[in-house]
């Protein structure tokens, strides 16, 4: 059995030819039961994407998308032990997929935020080393140093951020942005 839930336009869904398949129905009639469905509220409209498919003989035909609240809907019509198997695996389905969409986009939202504080942390270091004003200087190491590790510190060592600044920049090198998964966890568990 094909997956049961896709992602199509950004969004987690399946299609009417997929419900056809699984509650063992002829598609025609679950084009039927949605046209019904869309015909009698428009809100229901926006659940429903209606889109074209080749056959085996490259035919076109018409299919729908349907979104989980759409799906829902139109299970809801369809009765037996069989029918209610299917409707709890699309349920279990339609919310695997959507948690892997969420912890993808949390994913991405972490290494931004990571590669953003990588920056700064290390514009924070430069202004360190070429300020002469001494309370700029500590403010910078120490801004740069929280940021990096992840720690708050009360008074900051320059040689604390000097020997992690030199060991990153031993292990990483200048591509420290390109390993930024690997280099962030170094920092992390890096003891001086």
């Amino acid at each position: 059995m094909e997956e049961l839930v896709i992602i199509h336009d950004k969004q987690v869904v399946t299609t009417s030819l997929k419900v056809a398949e699984i509650f063992e129905k002829e598609h025609r009639d679950v084009m039927k039961s949605i046209r019904n469905l869309t015909a009698q509220n428009f809100a229901v409209k926006k659940m429903f994407v209606e889109d074209s498919y080749l056959n085996s003989r490259n035919q076109s035909f018409p299919m729908y998308y349907l979104n989980r609240d759409g799906f829902t809907l139109l299970a809801m019509g369809f009765t037996g032990s069989k029918a209610m198997e299917f409707k709890l695996k699309y349920i279990e389905a339609f919310n695997k997929m959507e948690e892997q969409i969420r912890n993808q986009s949390l994913q991405a939202q972490v290494e931004n935020q990571s590669t953003d504080d990588l920056k700064r942390a290390n514009l924070l270091y430069k202004i360190a080393n070429l300020t002469s004003d001494k309370e700029l200087k500590e403010e910078s190491l120490k801004s740069s140093y929280e940021l990096i590790t992840g720690k708050s510190i009360q008074k900051p060592k320059k040689t604390d951020y000097q020997k992690l600044y030199d060991a990153v920049t031993e292990r990483y090198g200048d591509s420290v942005e390109d390993n930024l998964k690997g280099a962030i966890r170094f920092i992390r568990v890096w003891k001086g």
